[in-house]
């Protein structure tokens, strides 16, 4: 494509000196595994997120599990999540040995419905996992409320809404305990795989630094089977020169993402992306909605821009999840977005320029099929 959905070399090329630099300090360390840098990326993210522990992992899948287990989530226990969200969210969910108990989101916004989690609360259900998606954390206060009175966990999946914010609170900071990724297309991406837990809660960080290092706080002793995921120190060091840019390259997010609101105003036939009262978004993925999707998005394509669809299949009609027994049909606003929606290029770097392009070509193809 010559216009790819994420280009990052604006984000490397304002790292990579610190990088370097932060390389040859860990060469002369040797502290790769476990080091000052990752130490030090946690207390600067914690902070970030307005929380007061941050423990990393190696990539966002485990840290969505680990903050399920560290919740004492297990066999027999039921997890609500969205039905709307990457496959991620509901492996974590098995993985720990749950059962992933799926929700519609809201007809106008891509999150999840609380009206439709407080239907599903059974005497099975554990925790409730609240999915930020495309940049917007979902109605959190109302599902905090929910997950109180029931006596419920809540999980936050943050992986798609680094430095985002509702009613002034970050994301990353609600909930008992919150998920994420450093995937290099994230707001805050590593060079490679990586995540991390947030919590509130001492006790909680010490079950999760067990959990990631062989079920091990104390050398040699284990005290439970864990596993070995750990936050890279190198990705560390990536993380921590990308976090002081962070806020910076969210806003870029946020001018890219009102230039496309405005210019798709006048485009007759799209449905622009709408921001949940209370949110200030950040912009992970900017999705509009139009008919006849899949012939928008070859037209795009072939004219080299690199569009996507995110999610062309949800997770209940997924074959690994067969075993829920679902249909199409069973969660109408899901499938209408998954049907609908095409993902436009969005990313700090991104032109003008480039941004009118896209819209041109967008326009072209609605006339064309509309012709």
């Amino acid at each position: 494509m010559s216009l790819p959905f994420v280009d990052l070399s604006f984000q490397n090329l304002a790292v990579a000196e610190d990088v370097r630099l932060g390389l040859d300090q860990l060469i002369e360390r040797g502290d790769f595994v476990l080091g000052s840098s990752v130490s030090e990326f946690e207390s600067a993210y914690a902070d970030f997120c307005g929380v007061r522990q941050c423990i990393g992992v190696g990539n966002g899948t485990d840290a969505l599990e680990f903050a399920l287990r560290a919740l004492d989530v297990g066999p027999g226990d039921e997890v609500i999540l969205p039905a709307n969200t990457f496959i991620a969210s509901a492996l974590a969910v098995v993985r720990a040995g749950a059962r992933p108990v799926l929700v519609d989101t809201h007809e106008a916004y891509p999150l999840i419905a609380p009206e439709a989690v407080a239907q599903k609360i059974s005497s099975r259900t554990k925790a409730i996992m609240a999915v930020d998606l495309f940049g917007q954390i979902p109605e959190s206060e109302r599902l905090e409320a929910l997950a109180a009175e029931a006596g419920l966990a809540l999980v936050e999946d943050a992986a798609q809404a680094q430095g985002a914010l509702r009613h002034g609170r970050r994301a990353g900071s609600f909930g008992d305990v919150s998920g994420t990724s450093f995937y290099p297309a994230k707001n805050l991406g590593a060079w490679g795989d990586g995540g991390a837990v947030t919590t509130r809660s001492e006790e909680l960080a010490d079950r999760l630094r067990s959990l990631r290092n062989y079920g091990s706080q104390v050398k040699y002793q284990h005290d439970e089977v864990g596993f070995n995921s750990r936050l890279d120190t190198l990705q560390a060091l990536v993380l921590l020169a990308k976090l002081k840019r962070l806020e910076g390259w969210n806003e870029l997010r946020r001018e890219a993402a009102s230039r496309y609101s405005t210019w798709l105003a006048d485009l007759p036939g799209v449905r622009k992306p709408k921001v949940l009262e209370g949110n200030e978004a950040v912009w992970h993925i900017y999705a509009i909605r139009v008919e006849h999707r899949d012939r928008v998005l070859a037209h795009l394509n072939e004219a080299g821009i690199g569009a996507m669809i995110h999610y062309p299949r949800p997770i209940h009609l997924q074959p690994a999840f067969e075993n829920l027994g679902h249909v199409r049909g069973d969660f109408p606003n899901t499938e209408s977005a998954s049907d609908e929606m095409i993902s436009l290029p969005l990313f700090p770097g991104m032109t003008v320029s480039q941004q009118e392009k896209v819209v041109r070509v967008l326009g072209e193809a609605l006339a064309s099929i509309g012709g």
